[in-house]
């Protein structure tokens, strides 16, 4: 490997963080080229007034956590407020989605990548954004992928003249192997290098962001300036020899992901895991979440599952059939996307971002709609807009390393809502147990637990999951619901066929 592996969810995108390491940079400089320009080519997961997490590994210095999700305004309530639901059609079936400036959250993904850049960044960042520029002003080629997500989207895509004007140039919708253009965020980019962060939360633009918001939304010039980004310690387990690294509380999917690791690693050392055992893992995961969250009704009680007094507890009954305490999470959309790399000098960047679905409106003469994350279901537990104080919004994104003796090993994470855990468990254990390459781990067939329904894709033998809590949902395709995880290891890189994702090593 001369420069690095990387593994996005587009070949675009995969493209500019290569030309950056091609050019001098390291995996820092290219996560965040990568994520910018990802906001023209995957358009319909991500975006600069988004929220984001990134899991930092640089080369012999302690790992960091760069928290950059959405948070709550100050202010939630708002009379007239522009907040309604939507309907997306998606064949089988229809979801319900809420949008408007009322859906809008404090936006985290633009001050989020400047930040890292500033951190750990080598090259200047006129560099780092000359691919996202080119592609916004150039275009993007659509994937099969994304072409569907315009297309199920299309009535929040559509919501607004400019939105139509945007993502419908000759009056259609875009296609795969159309290009999809968006100067005006090329321009949002140029200003950025100019003025930074400083440009959306302290500047001209967040004066015209909190004029536009005022009709309907709850968004203002005050939550633009007073958000941070955060710097946490990332979550560590061991795992058959291995250590795993992930996103601590309060994401409650790293926590998750470890408890259902060191299970495995302890109860069953060097045994395969077959479906039968995630299968309970994961029932087990349900049910120690169910029992923390809802005894203690607060996010940061999940860590408690990893302490002895829990833990012990839990591996001792767990081929149990436990019938109650089931986890009453929402099913969500997944509108998130993962870009992982490893460079040549063995600094290695995980990264998840996500734009919700999109809010209906852009903000005129950037090109960049809003996030919709107050509108979210499943991050929303308590209803919509009944937060009690400001605060960062929980998530299930888990950007994700597994280290060995010389270092990073595995650089996965995933979108996909709460199946991002189940997602990146599996492919940890089909590459770690299961002893499967990087591109088998991730195309094996998966299952997901969502209450008592085990989801299942083709090739899953379900004889011995017929467990008398439970039902079986078969999937007639590999389904982009079960996640997609994009992944590298230091001599390879794969992007999740379930969402058209790519992998380049060079």
């Amino acid at each position: 490997m001369k420069y690095g592996s990387i593994a996005a969810g587009d070949k675009t995108t995969v493209n500019a963080a290569m030309e950056i390491l091609k050019d001098g940079g390291n995996a820092f400089d290219a996560a965040v080229c990568a994520v910018f320009t990802s906001m023209t080519s995957e358009y319909t997961l991500t975006g600069a007034c988004g929220g984001g997490v990134m899991l930092a590994y640089p080369k012999n210095r302690e790992p960091i956590i760069f928290d950059f999700f959405v948070h709550t305004p100050e202010n939630k309530l708002v009379n007239n407020l522009d907040f309604f639901r939507i309907a997306v059609d998606f064949g089988s079936a229809s979801q319900f989605f809420h949008i408007g400036k009322g859906s809008v959250a404090v936006p985290g993904n633009t001050i989020g990548l400047l930040h890292i850049h500033s951190r750990l960044g080598s090259l200047p960042l006129s560099r780092i954004l000359e691919p996202a520029i080119q592609t916004a002003k150039s275009g993007a080629i659509i994937n099969n992928a994304h072409e569907y997500l315009f297309k199920i989207l299309d009535p929040i895509f559509s919501h607004t003249k400019s939105g139509e004007v945007l993502f419908k140039p000759n009056g259609k919708l875009i296609k795969a192997g159309e290009r999809f253009k968006n100067p005006d965020f090329a321009d949002f980019l140029e200003q950025i290098i100019i003025e930074g962060s400083k440009f959306l939360y302290r500047g001209d633009l967040t004066d015209k962001i909190d004029d536009y918001m005022k009709d309907g939304g709850l968004l203002t010039r005050e939550d633009l300036s007073n958000y941070k980004v955060i710097e946490r310690t990332p979550l560590k387990t061991d795992f058959n020899g291995k250590t795993i690294i992930t996103n601590p509380i309060p994401s409650s999917g790293g926590t998750l992901i470890a408890f259902v690791l060191k299970i495995m690693s302890q109860k069953f050392p060097g045994k395969n895991i077959d479906n039968r055992l995630l299968t309970l893992g994961m029932r087990l995961a349900q049910i120690a979440y169910s029992e923390v969250i809802s005894a203690n009704n607060r996010s940061n009680s999940m860590a408690k599952i990893l302490s002895p007094r829990y833990f012990n507890r839990y591996i001792n009954f767990f081929d149990s059939e436990i019938s109650s305490g089931l986890s009453k999470e929402k099913p969500g959309t997944g509108s998130t996307t993962h870009l992982s790399i490893i460079d040549s000098k063995g600094n290695a960047a995980s990264v998840t971002t996500t734009n919700g679905e999109g809010c209906g409106h852009i903000i005129p003469g950037t090109g960049i709609m809003m996030n919709n994350m107050l509108g979210e279901d499943d991050i929303n537990p308590d209803g919509f807009h009944n937060w009690e104080t400001t605060k960062r919004m929980s998530t299930m994104m888990s950007p994700t390393i597994v280290i060995g003796d010389s270092g990073p090993e595995l650089v996965l994470g995933s979108g996909g809502s709460n199946r991002i855990r189940s997602a990146i468990k599996q492919v940890i254990l089909n590459k770690f147990t299961n002893n499967m390459n990087l591109e088998e781990a991730i195309k094996a067939p998966r299952i997901h637990l969502e209450e008592n329904i085990i989801h299942c894709e083709p090739g899953i033998n379900t004889d011995k999951l017929n467990f008398p809590w439970s039902t079986i949902h078969h999937w007639h395709e590999k389904n982009l619901f079960f996640g997609g995880v994009n992944a590298v290891t230091p001599t390879n890189a794969f992007g999740d066929p379930r969402r058209s994702g790519y992998g380049l090593v060079d």
